[in-house]
């Protein structure tokens, strides 16, 4: 017997644009214990070897961060705070439900692009 696939898989970005950048930041000083304390909610739960939390670099939303993306879903959640986090766990991760609250907005996460649009954008 293998070993059983994750039911989801979520990226935190954890990206820190250095200081002057123009830019807003996913970790901050007020945010960068988030990820570690995801890591140890999911840990307490019983939950993080079928929900693992995996850092990321930028994924382009640094105005809605602190962010995490869960798949499958492709469900974005924007302005993490521990609480907010603990609602993601405890109702998107354990009882299947989205917090619809903290999902990103429309105008912020548009459909998605394919390469060869993402290449024809870029002059290729």
């Amino acid at each position: 017997m293998g070993i059983p696939q994750p039911a989801f898989y979520i990226f935190k970005c954890e990206q820190s644009a250095p200081p002057g950048m123009p830019k807003p930041s996913c970790v901050t000083p007020d945010s960068e214990g988030l990820f570690q304390y995801a890591a140890k909610k999911l840990m307490m739960e019983g939950v993080m070897m079928t929900a693992p939390i995996i850092r990321t670099s930028c994924m382009n939303r640094c105005a809605q961060g602190p962010i995490m993306l869960i798949e499958p879903g492709h469900t974005m959640y924007v302005g993490l705070t521990e609480e907010r986090i603990d609602r993601i766990i405890t109702e998107h991760i354990i009882g299947g439900k989205v917090v619809e609250e903290y999902v990103i907005a429309e105008e912020f996460w548009d459909a998605p692009m394919s390469p060869a649009d993402a290449r024809k954008m870029m002059g290729k």
